[in-house]
């Protein structure tokens, strides 16, 4: 009996664990795109291009399918040359959709004689590590609501990417249905609330933060901005989204008071913390997991700008 006991435990622990993210799979897709042979992935460059398709690649072998034609890569035009965004979509039981998205484009490289590339680690490889982080958790499990994932180029040059997927009438369903966006911008830090803790930029605007809040697992929370005076809502990514009136916030650990890597080029992956990163990205898919539209349905306020 003792035996069938530790058993059934044994098969409990292995199912438990073995659906969560590992660390060092984190580590990998982070340490990849921050490499120095991505040389800062700066829009244009054929290392942006590089990763592009590896992108691509983990959304392929998280089985995601196109979010529209026959690839994940969905271009657009940088000064007459085309550049890509990359989207993947998981098809859950409900057709409304959560998106999760960040940018992969970084600055390049600098003059610098000793470290003369801008890796992007935590801006915003750590972004992008998120999303693919949550795609892997639900790559054998079936969501109650649909999942976008959107991998946005041309951030550093002015939301470039995020605003031409954004224009692209092809996904126009997805963004019908599409229920909140999640975009995660910097998120490598221990935030200034500790670990296993992310804010939320525009967390005045709508009541998304208080209802995830409610479902959140494992001790995970989201915080409100401390830094609304710099109005970061209006300045990442989640801003092309707000302005088709899309429920969509920009979430990051970064501290602001302690961070000197942004823009720099020690922004490589001596300042990440991996295994808090995976916590949060864990923590993050087990919430999603419970999430459905009828305990999830966020709603601006009349204090947002929608224009």
């Amino acid at each position: 009996m003792k035996k069938l006991t530790y058993l059934a435990f044994s098969f409990f622990s292995v199912s438990m664990f073995a659906q969560e993210v590992s660390q060092e799979k984190v580590q990998t897709i982070l340490s990849t795109l921050a490499s120095d042979e991505m040389k800062g992935r700066e829009i244009g460059t054929p290392e942006n291009e590089a990763a592009a398709n590896y992108i691509a690649k983990l959304f392929k072998e998280n089985n995601l399918e196109y979010c529209t034609g026959s690839s994940y890569l969905v271009p657009f035009e940088y000064k007459g040359k085309t550049a890509y965004n990359v989207c993947g979509i998981k098809k859950g039981t409900n057709p409304e959709y959560l998106g999760f998205s960040g940018h992969f484009d970084h600055i390049g490289i600098s003059k610098n004689p000793k470290d003369h590339i801008y890796n992007g680690a935590d801006d915003d490889a750590s972004g992008i590590t998120t999303l693919i982080g949550i795609a892997d958790y639900f790559k054998n499990k079936k969501p109650e609501f649909s999942m976008v994932f959107m991998a946005f180029n041309g951030e550093e040059k002015g939301m470039l990417g995020s605003r031409a997927i954004a224009a692209n009438k092809n996904l126009d369903y997805i963004y019908d249905h599409m229920t909140a966006l999640f975009n995660f911008e910097m998120v490598a830090t221990e935030s200034a609330f500790g670990k296993n803790a992310l804010f939320m930029t525009g967390d005045e605007f709508s009541d998304l933060d208080e209802l995830f809040n409610k479902n959140a697992e494992n001790g995970l929370k989201i915080y409100p901005d401390p830094y609304a005076v710099q109005q970061l809502f209006y300045r990442s990514d989640n801003v092309s989204f707000v302005k088709k009136k899309i429920i969509a916030h920009s979430f990051s650990t970064v501290d602001m008071t302690k961070a000197k890597h942004y823009h720099h080029e020690n922004d490589d992956v001596s300042v990440v913390d991996f295994t808090n990163l995976t916590k949060i990205i864990n923590n993050l898919a087990k919430t999603l997991e419970k999430l459905t539209p009828s305990n999830f349905s966020p709603q601006y306020n009349n204090k947002v700008k929608l224009d």
